[in-house]
């Protein structure tokens, strides 16, 4: 009653309209969109009207790259694990011929940078990997690149250099970096830095922003000046927000394994960054995969850009690897790995992948308890431990490294000759990246995958990885993905009669 007595004095005291919700009141204007959409598009064009010149064309084709027939220009794609190009078209009534033909040796990209080449050299490598022959005359001629390719196949060399020819074309002085490089992970931020680090060019610099990491340091390193920032997205909003960092004088973005970046759920802190970079900048963007949500990415923020296939666009796993998969049950998992590692030679490195923080603990613990030089990485260590964990496997100081699925990207170890799933992971792109981990730069590796009766979900997508790699498919896994499709029907049939499904499936 004292509820309804204040209701009826607050209607009284503020006069409220009675049952007149209508939308087609006098005091209502619509919303004009198309006019908010104008408005916005001149602010833009408005703030970045005084930006310096931007420069973005040092690609210079040599005449035996230029005179090729489109059938040359093929049977090399072909032969370099059958890349495909194409244009992902965001302008509308355009049609695009003019993507650059790949090279096959240094000096056709890099011939008026001795100094580079002599950088390349120093690698000993003996020629572009594929992502690198056809990702190179695309990056120098200034497009916009979407570059698909398995992990450990050159990604990061391909957008690298060009990044620094890039950025030794612009205006001086540059006052600020040049070159913005996202990563997911800390160690793949680290990973790239290392990288870039290899590659003296024009005292250029490198500097690593990360979460986890000292921010003072970070911030000194970065004040004492850097052409490029390897950074990850929650550390660098953090730096921007706090005017350290501005990324307005950023000219050449990567957008590093995109696809995990959003798995993690970095999109809004991508995008937020993305609105302070110039619009005209070059993009480049790497991914393992090509979901839904990195394509809305490519379409929303770049230019027209040259998609760039290494192998198909169906997920697979590196063919230098044998699979191997071995079905236990759940107690039985640490013996059945304990009798393995105790049989490993001296050359041998193995990486453990544990679904959880907790376990890789567990495990890692109960290994060194058996006299196995032992080493845990997870995303709860602290990032001077996970530091030294990678250096001491890199090293050969041990010989196991149980891990979660932050080390299963961007940790760039050659010689790693066994990867343990422990525990499957939740889907199969992760699956992929772990046995990535192994049977890298031309080496071949082994993985060895410990499957329960709960993994049954993952059998029909872990049988279609199997058979493209040519790998022996376990009978066992069939029966299980017959089992899971068989549930899945009975589960369809007790729902669409309104009953409950039978627990024991």
């Amino acid at each position: 009653i004292a509820f309804q007595e204040q209701k009826n004095d607050t209607d009284s005291k503020y006069s409220f309209p009675k049952n007149d919700y209508s939308f087609g009141n006098d005091d209502f204007e619509p919303i004009d969109w198309a006019a908010a959409n104008r408005n916005a598009e001149e602010s833009r064009k408005a703030r970045w009207a005084n930006a310096p010149k931007l420069t973005k064309d040092f690609y210079r084709e040599e005449s035996e790259v230029a005179n090729m027939t489109m059938k040359d220009v093929n049977e090399l794609r072909l032969s370099n694990n059958n890349i495909t190009v194409s244009r992902l078209i965001t302008s509308k009534d355009e049609k695009f011929d003019d993507i650059p033909n790949p090279v096959w040796k240094f000096e056709q990209c890099f011939k008026d940078y001795p100094d580079l080449l002599e950088e390349i050299n120093k690698q000993n490598f003996t020629e572009p990997s594929p992502i690198q022959k056809q990702a190179w005359p695309i990056l120098l001629k200034g497009e916009d690149l979407i570059g698909i390719a398995q992990t450990g196949t050159g990604k990061t060399l391909a957008f690298l250099l060009p990044a620094l020819i890039h950025t030794d074309g612009q205006p001086k002085p540059r006052n600020g970096p040049n070159i913005l490089v996202l990563a997911p992970t800390r160690e793949l931020a680290l990973q790239i830095e290392k990288e870039v680090n290899k590659y003296s060019f024009r005292g250029m610099k490198a500097v690593c922003i990360y979460g986890g990491g000292s921010r003072r340091d970070q911030i000194n390193d970065f004040q004492k000046g850097a052409e490029c920032i390897i950074c990850t997205p929650g550390r660098l909003n953090d730096l921007v927000q706090a005017k350290v960092i501005d990324v307005t004088t950023i000219t050449y973005l990567i957008l590093d394994e995109a696809d995990r970046m959003l798995d993690l759920g970095f999109e809004p802190q991508i995008r937020k960054i993305l609105l302070d970079i110039r619009p005209d900048r070059q993009t480049v963007m790497t991914s393992a995969t090509w979901p839904a949500g990195v394509r809305r990415l490519a379409e929303s923020y770049m230019k027209d850009p040259i998609q760039v296939y290494v192998g198909s666009l169906d997920l697979t796993a590196t063919h230098t690897v044998k699979q191997v998969i071995e079905f236990v049950e759940e107690d039985q998992k640490f013996n059945v790995v304990l009798r393995f590692l105790k049989r490993l030679m001296g050359s041998d490195k193995v990486i453990i992948f544990c679904g959880k923080r907790t376990r890789a603990d567990d495990l890692s613990s109960e290994l060194c308890l058996e006299g196995l030089s032992t080493q845990c990485i997870h995303g709860s260590r602290d990032q001077a431990d996970r530091e030294q964990a990678i250096a001491d496997i890199s090293s050969g100081d041990i010989q196991v490294l149980v891990a979660t699925d932050v080390a299963s990207r961007g940790l760039d170890i050659d010689d790693i000759t066994h990867v343990i799933n422990f525990d499957f992971p939740r889907n199969i792109e992760e699956y992929v990246h772990r046995v990535g981990r192994t049977g890298r730069a031309g080496r071949s590796g082994t993985s060895i995958s410990y499957i329960t009766r709960s993994d049954w979900g993952i059998a029909k997508d872990l049988i279609r990885i199997l058979e493209e790699a040519g790998q022996e498919v376990p009978e066992e896994l069939h029966r299980m993905s017959n089992r899971f499709d068989e549930m899945k029907e009975r589960r369809g049939t007790d729902f669409k009669r309104g009953g409950r499904f039978n627990r024991r499936y």
